[in-house]
């Protein structure tokens, strides 16, 4: 009898390691298999332009969360993301606009493609400035993370509302910007699919996006910062007695993120050819934390992975498509993203008690 109890604990152990360290992988193959083979929609899902579309719907929001997961990781929380995507976003257009129209008479200055270079160095260095101002706040002014990047969230929004007077900035660029965020790369042309299909391809976002998982998942898992980003959000005094820069390690993440948020900025100016100062980024900071927790990141720091947050991004992608499907008001959709965030905390809770 004590041996088949005890057995029995180990078995249930092994099953609560398992689900601990690839649940969210199980999650996702389970959801991915109902709406591609059971759901009512499994044809119009599992053609290869609509789960292209899937991915990238929401690669920013997955270039975003990679950022997000090493700050989490390592004891902090941003949440002016999104509103540093409208301001990187924002830069870049002005900059592009002006070097477009910087001639006498409307004679252009620049070529084109030296504009929109320019536009996104400017950008790219917004979001490198904004995550360094959060990253100071938060190591040498001592605010918590929470706070310091609430206010940002408030004053790089505004910022971004007041360069474009509360509208919206569109782009001079008629060709260059554009291509870049609806370029895409053939995989399968139709010749090969046959005389009626469409050649499979895979846009640049796409590509971006794997590259910077690929570089997430490196920099967490294979490189010295890595180590010490999970030791500082795992235990920081004995990071500090570890000779760890606990305030450098922690400033590079909000930098990354920051950078993160930028490149995202960027993907969906170009890909709208213009920037609402208003909605570009809104909620951002939502969906990317959600990401986070459900690819099993604790949000008590300390633990966490990069594949894990890619897989909840498409989680949160295939449940959004699967709403969608089903016309569920889009004004229901935050709610399903809160219930989700919770309930993945509370998972984790429960796994730690």
């Amino acid at each position: 009898m004590v041996a088949a109890e005890t057995l029995a604990v180990s078995h249930a152990h092994r099953v609560a390691t398992f689900l601990e360290r690839h649940g969210v992988l199980v999650a996702f193959a389970a959801l991915f298999l109902w709406n591609a083979v059971v759901a009512d929609t499994a044809e119009i899902f599992r053609n290869p332009e609509n789960l292209r579309n899937i991915i990238n719907q929401n690669a920013t929001t997955g270039i975003v969360a990679i950022g997000m997961t090493l700050v989490i990781v390592a004891g902090g929380i941003d949440l002016s993301v999104g509103s540093i995507m409208a301001l990187a976003g924002a830069v870049a257009l002005l900059t592009v606009n002006y070097l477009l129209t910087a001639g006498e008479d409307g004679v252009v200055a620049w070529s084109e493609a030296f504009a929109v270079m320019a536009g996104v160095g400017t950008g790219l260095a917004t979001g490198l400035a904004c995550g360094l101002m959060n990253g100071f706040l938060v190591t040498v002014g001592r605010l918590p993370a929470f706070i310091a990047t609430l206010g940002g969230l408030s004053a790089y929004r505004s910022i971004t509302l007041a360069l474009a007077d509360g509208g919206e900035i569109r782009s001079a660029s008629a060709s260059v910007l554009s291509a870049m965020g609806r370029g895409s790369v053939t995989l399968v042309p139709a010749s090969v699919l046959g005389p009626e299909a469409r050649p499979i391809t895979v846009t640049w976002n796409i590509l971006l996006f794997i590259a910077i998982a690929i570089i997430g998942h490196i920099l967490l898992t294979r490189s010295r910062f890595g180590r010490h980003v999970i030791a500082v959000g795992g235990n920081e005094t004995a990071a500090r007695y570890s000779a760890i820069a606990v305030n450098r390690v922690r400033l590079a993440t909000f930098v990354i993120v920051g950078l993160c948020s930028a490149i995202a900025g960027l993907m969906a100016t170009a890909r709208m050819n213009s920037v609402s100062s208003s909605q570009l980024g809104s909620f951002m900071e939502l969906d990317a934390i959600a990401a986070v927790v459900i690819g099993g990141t604790s949000m008590a720091g300390g633990r966490g992975r990069v594949w894990g947050t890619v897989l909840g991004v498409m989680i949160l992608a295939i449940i959004n498509n699967m709403l969608v499907f089903a016309e569920v008001s889009p004004y229901w959709h935050g709610s399903v993203k809160g219930v989700i965030i919770i309930l993945a905390v509370l998972i984790q809770r429960g796994r730690r008690a």
